[in-house]
């Protein structure tokens, strides 16, 4: 079992930024590709951003790309997603998950959920 906890949403103007930690613990994380999805209210949960088991290989949707940045620190069973020029589009619940080595799109390919947490971003 992997167990992922999320921190760091918050409230922020347009334009700002927010980090994003999941924070893993039980079995060897290092083996496992983490993703960020997000669900607005009324909305179907959507892939953010992705990296694999390595973080050599990172994936991120088109409406985040060039804005939000994934990264891992195996060391730290941590995964973090630095989110830059906010929109309130944004707004959502951002939910990390994990899956063996490569990352996928499709949430119901990742075997292991963390609560989420609020992004809120306002205009």
């Amino acid at each position: 079992q992997v167990q992922l906890v999320e921190s760091g949403g918050g409230l922020v103007q347009a334009g700002g930024s927010l980090r994003l930690s999941c924070a893993a613990s039980g079995r060897i994380f290092s083996n496992y590709a983490v993703s960020w999805f997000r669900q607005a209210p009324g909305k179907e949960r959507e892939f953010v951003a992705g990296i694999s088991w390595s973080g050599r290989r990172t994936n991120y949707s088109e409406s985040v790309k060039g804005r939000f940045s994934i990264s891992r620190d195996n060391a730290k069973n941590t995964v973090y997603l630095q989110m830059n020029s906010l929109k309130p589009d944004d707004t959502a619940v951002y939910f990390c998950a994990a899956r063996p080595l490569i990352v996928t799109m499709t949430p119901s390919e990742y075997d292991h959920w963390g609560q989420g947490t609020q992004v809120t971003v306002s205009s």
